[in-house]
């Protein structure tokens, strides 16, 4: 069993930023990626970023790219967000999520299907 453990997220004005945490815990013969997705009221949940284990490369979603940045610390098998120049739009309900198992084509990475273990979600607000 996989267990991600969130931290992080709050109310930060435009322009601001914050940072996001995640830890796996549990039995993970194998990590192919991890990253974050989000989910603002009444959409969809949307790619955010991931790295990739296999090639050690992150993917970002174009609308956060230059202002988002991930990073790990692998050997407590947690990822981090950083998100500067927070916008309105930023806000959402953030989720890390885990894909383990082997590689896949670059396009299901920004899938949500492609990832089997979620964390619980945490609350980022943007507002002045």
């Amino acid at each position: 069993q996989v267990h991600l453990i969130q931290s992080g997220g709050g109310l930060v004005q435009p322009g601001g930023a914050l940072r996001l945490s995640c830890a796996a815990s549990g039995q993970i013969d194998s990590i192919d990626a991890m990253g974050w997705f989000r989910q603002a009221p009444g959409k969809e949940r949307e790619f955010v970023a991931v790295f990739k284990f296999s090639d050690r490369n992150t993917l970002y979603g174009r609308s956060v790219k230059g202002r988002f940045t991930l990073s790990r610390d692998n050997a407590k098998n947690t990822v981090y967000l950083q998100m500067n120049a927070l916008k309105p739009e930023d806000a959402a309900v953030y989720y890390c999520a885990l894909r383990a198992g082997r590689r896949t084509i670059v396009t299901e990475y920004y899938n949500v299907r492609a990832y089997g273990y979620w964390g619980q979600g945490t609350q980022v607000t943007v507002s002045s």
